[in-house]
């Protein structure tokens, strides 16, 4: 009887979540479509803020210095007390032959109480965009290890001029090559974008919102009307803070790309468990409530339907096959996106069942006073200090 009531609940719920969560599953809020060219094009500066990406930032800086705008383009990079050759490696590329923009380099000055270092690295920049001739309509919010197509820039601001959009923010696409990668990457995004359902963040009349931080388009006046970047400057997850906040005074828009790409490499166990857990108890707003009633959610929702199809009997085993079926088939989507093999979608208990350790990691984590640990500073909900 128990088992049967157990059953019917995972059921139902994968009812809803494939005919009622804004068809999150399918991924089709993509940049597919060109938007309609304005007829002149805003001037737009890229804010970068890097602490220690030496691996990466040359590639990252090239690929917008080469970006194919007709516009105004400025870029600048936000050494973020590197004690590597970020701003070096940054200079050099800049140096390096066909490029159509310039590169600014700011140093950061040091980290006041309150603020997360990304957060105050991208508040310098913003303000050294601020002195400029003519400030910017735009402002390009990216990250030192995202490269772009050439064509990116031209696409987002075309967008947002033609949709009003306050935050045009396109999903970069992760690295998917090793098996750490494939494990966590298709279903980090298949676990945010139902969350998050994308149709939801760009529909005008949902509360829904969210963005990618990687790429980030944002009206420079519609940020300032907002009250700056300084609104978010303790936020972990500063994305879609950003985006919460922006949506309160006009539309954003949200969705897959293949132009956007990130270089951070996964490869190790380790560096994609921290992905994970440095951000998952600040989504669940650091309470352990939210956190017991998710951990149980999880394991009902994924867990529930493959023990019960190998352990009930009866129709508890017949509904639970069918909702691990529809689990598997909700994630093909993703899995064609990263062009995986369907057969991947069979493991999604299995990977949930991880994803549900890192969320307890993530609370184990700061309650030792460890959360939302990157490069050496401890950052996790320092409003509460």
């Amino acid at each position: 009887m128990v088992t049967g009531v157990i059953a019917a609940a995972t059921l139902a719920i994968w009812a809803y979540l494939l005919g009622a969560r804004g068809m999150f599953w399918l991924c089709a809020q993509r940049d597919r479509d060109d938007p309609v060219a304005p007829n002149s094009w805003p001037d737009v500066v890229a804010v970068i803020p890097a602490r220690n990406e030496a691996d990466s930032v040359g590639e990252s800086i090239g690929s917008l210095l080469c970006q194919d705008y007709p516009g105004r383009f400025t870029v600048i990079l936000v050494d973020d007390d590197s004690v590597d050759a970020t701003a070096a490696i940054a200079e050099r590329a800049a140096a390096a032959p066909v490029r159509k923009h310039s590169l600014i380099v700011v140093r950061s000055r040091g980290l006041p109480a309150g603020w997360t270092g990304k957060l105050w690295a991208i508040k310098q920049g913003i303000a050294a965009a601020e002195t400029m001739p003519v400030p910017p309509r735009y402002l390009l919010l990216t990250d030192a290890d995202i490269v772009h197509a050439p064509d990116t820039l031209r696409w987002l601001v075309a967008q947002a001029q033609a949709g009003g959009y306050g935050l045009t923010s396109l999903m970069a696409k992760l690295r998917c090559e090793s098996l750490p990668e494939r494990i966590h990457v298709p279903a980090f995004i298949f676990f945010f974008q139902m969350l998050f359902p994308f149709s939801w963040v760009n529909d005008r009349r949902a509360a829904t919102a969210a963005a990618a931080g990687g790429c980030m388009l944002v009206h420079a006046d519609i940020l300032r009307q907002a009250g700056g970047i300084e609104i978010i400057r303790s936020a972990l997850i500063d994305d879609c803070a950003l985006a919460e906040k922006l949506k309160q005074w006009g539309p954003i828009w949200l969705g897959l790309t293949d132009r956007v790409r990130s270089i951070r490499s996964y490869r190790r166990w380790d560096n994609a468990r921290r992905m994970v857990s440095r951000s998952a108890y600040a989504q669940l707003r650091y309470s352990p409530l939210l956190l017991l009633a998710t951990t149980i959610g999880m394991a009902l929702t994924y867990l529930a339907p493959p023990l019960l199809t190998l352990l009930a009997a009866g129709p508890a085993r017949l509904f639970a096959l069918l909702t691990w079926t529809l689990m598997a088939l909700t994630f093909q989507p993703t899995l064609r996106f990263y062009r995986m093999s369907p057969l991947w979608g069979l493991a999604l208990p299995a990977i949930a069942f991880l994803y549900m350790v890192y969320t307890l990691d993530s609370a184990y984590q700061y309650a030792r006073g460890r959360g939302g640990s990157w490069k050496g500073r401890i950052q996790a909900n320092m409003s509460a200090r």
